[in-house]
């Protein structure tokens, strides 16, 4: 009882004092580094060296909560946790905004950046700068944040000091001793760290007279009281109770609690100008909690929404479907609950001629399928097949030669004879890699129909190469093939440029003289053939023999462009002939024969789940 009288009276008396600090002792700061840069160790040094976390409640990653994030080593979801440090007799809140170092979830990045003054740019002293830092950090200097290097793992062995404080100088601008060693692993270089994020970083500009304009920068679900929204307050003030709109879906809602975000919730009963917390409105529906949207005040609104909202665009489309066809609505619930903790899920539901009822779901990229996948199976128990991925492509018709037909599905795609044309998208492709491998990663992005636009040497060893390639051709294998030509070397960052036009071909799968729709691909008319073949190769290793001959065709159209044949098993009828006549061993093997032959009619033949993805592997 005295132990909770005591956390009661503490958090009572940082109320009080939080109540007293002014804007101008507000800090709001985000960390961008590439994967593995360590970035959410250096935050939980931060939270350490400021008394948030108590030594019961300290573990690795601790802002990284799910089990994939820990064994990968990535931070998938941005997580937000105030501090609070005294400084020179001073007491200052910091607001920590942590963001996620892939490409995958950049529009996450980008609302994130847009809700801080500031930013720690962690650069790795062993790998140096890497392609995704460089796009994060553009990112920061549009939104004018003010820039805060850190040199991390100095400690290491492998570390070149000297010469990655070099490449951070030449990329910012900056003098050498701005730029702060440290090691997050050690604790080295945290107290500057702290003193620096006071001292460079500006305090927030607002008007707390202003009606309310506040920044939805994340939101989480919970299964008890729905959506949890979490935002930055531009100008004016929240309070609880307070009849509030989101201005990008027009709805309003009360705000039940508002507080500030520690390792647990802390309620609140206002949250003023620059200051950062949590919103809970009861929103059981994820869609009506948009990332980037401004939240305002229903009775006297704001009349500027925040610049920079946009609905996620997703850029990879497959179709995933229950390995049991009777698990589809278990499939469809654990679907929408997953959408509620990840809103760049977009499904739809559609069927296949080979694998029953399933979805059309559209992912950020190839990690954030595969994490979408790998949490269906851990969180929800669901054992999911997953087709080819493949783009969103823009197809014309003679008919109508402007108007768009959307094709996510190489299904959708209209017949060649009314087809028009068709376009696809490109993106922009930054690699940074060192100069022995130029040849090498120019050769792949060459073959991967890729055109160089610009090379830049960094340093006399790190060079940045710059290409156009069309979406569809990075999908598959080649960010693990740009590993291997580099060797581990290279970095890879990308940016959609928009449509081009394009020579495509829907490449059709036959088994057995059917269609298996799930296999069909859209395929670059230079590449088909060569595709075409390999896939089937690669079918005739994975589909299990029958006691029959099944034949696997690569067609477009009508045309057959590739073939491969599974050989039966025979079963030797004639065992049982001991010498005898020549015509009874004849007779038994034609008999056998016209057996196989009806067999092959009616025969179904059985595709194993790894067949699917075979798309996806074909150069191993």
């Amino acid at each position: 009882m005295k132990i909770k009288i005591i956390v009661v009276l503490i958090y009572i008396c940082s109320i009080i004092a939080r109540e007293g600090i002014f804007m101008k002792n507000i800090r709001n700061f985000c960390i961008i580094a590439h994967i593995d840069h360590g970035k959410s160790t250096l935050a939980d040094r931060l939270l350490d060296a400021t008394g948030t976390v108590t030594d019961r409640e300290k573990q690795e990653q601790l802002l990284d909560t799910m089990d994939l994030e820990r064994e990968r080593g990535i931070t998938i979801k941005s997580h937000a946790i105030q501090m609070d440090y005294v400084y020179k007799g001073e007491k200052y809140i910091l607001n920590l905004i942590d963001t996620p170092g892939h490409v995958d979830f950049s529009y996450e990045v980008s609302r994130s950046i847009a809700a801080c003054e500031g930013a720690l740019l962690i650069v790795d002293a062993a790998q140096s700068i890497q392609a995704q830092t460089i796009s994060n950090l553009y990112l920061a200097l549009e939104n004018d944040l003010e820039i805060i290097p850190v040199l991390n793992k100095v400690d290491l062995p492998s570390a070149n000091v000297e010469e990655v404080t070099d490449d951070i100088v030449d990329l910012l601008g900056c003098k050498p001793e701005e730029v702060i060693p440290a090691s997050a692993k050690t604790g080295l270089g945290i107290d500057e760290i702290l003193s620096a994020i006071i001292e460079r970083i500006p305090p927030p500009k607002g008007n707390p007279d202003e009606s309310l304009q506040a920044l939805i920068f994340d939101s989480v679900y919970n299964p008890f009281r729905g959506v949890e929204t979490y935002f930055r307050v531009l100008n004016g003030e929240i309070k609880k109770g307070q009849h509030i709109k989101f201005m990008a879906t027009g709805k309003s809602y009360y705000a039940d609690e508002v507080g500030t975000l520690r390792l647990k919730q802390f309620p609140r009963e206002v949250i003023k100008t620059g200051d950062v917390g949590y919103l809970i409105t009861g929103i059981k529906e994820a869609k009506e909690v948009k990332v980037g949207d401004t939240i305002t005040d229903s009775k006297s609104p704001t009349v500027n929404m925040i610049e920079g909202f946009e609905d996620v665009k997703p850029m990879v489309f497959a179709g995933i479907y229950p390995v049991d066809t009777e698990d589809y609505e278990e499939l469809r619930n654990s679907m929408e609950k997953l959408q509620l903790n990840d809103a760049s899920l977009v499904f739809v539901p559609e069927s296949s001629a080979a694998l029953g009822f399933g979805f059309r779901c559209g992912f950020l990229g190839m990690l954030h399928l595969e994490i979408i996948q790998e949490r269906l199976e851990r969180e929800f128990n669901m054992t999911v097949i997953t087709t080819v991925p493949n783009v969103s492509y823009h197809a014309f018709t003679n008919k109508n030669p402007d108007k768009i037909v959307l094709v996510n599905n190489p299904s959708d795609l209209p017949e060649p004879s009314t087809l028009n044309r068709v376009e696809e998208p490109y993106i922009k492709a930054t690699i940074i890699t060192k100069s022995d491998f130029v040849g090498s990663v120019m050769s792949l992005c060459i073959e991967k129909r890729g055109e160089i636009t610009n090379q830049t040497y960094l340093t006399t060893e790190r060079v940045e190469l710059t290409f156009d390639m069309p979406l569809a051709e990075i999908v598959f294998d080649f960010y693990d093939r740009l590993k291997t030509v580099s060797k581990g070397y290279a970095s890879f960052d990308y940016s959609p440029i928009g449509m081009r036009m394009s020579h495509l071909v829907k490449v059709d799968v036959l088994l057995n003289a059917n269609i298996v729709d799930a296999l069909s691909a859209l395929l670059h008319r230079d590449n088909a053939f060569d595709i075409g073949k390999k896939i089937c190769e690669k079918l005739r290793q994975l589909i299990p023999r029958q006691q029959f001959d099944i034949p696997i065709q690569a067609a477009i159209g009508a045309k057959i462009i590739a073939r491969e044949t599974v050989k039966a098993l025979r079963k030797d009828v004639t065992a049982k002939c001991y010498g005898g006549d020549i015509s009874r061993k004849r007779k038994l093997l034609e008999k056998q024969k016209k057996g196989k032959k009806r067999m092959r009619q009616i025969g179904n033949v059985e595709i194993p789940q790894e067949a699917f993805m075979a798309v996806l592997k074909l150069n191993d």
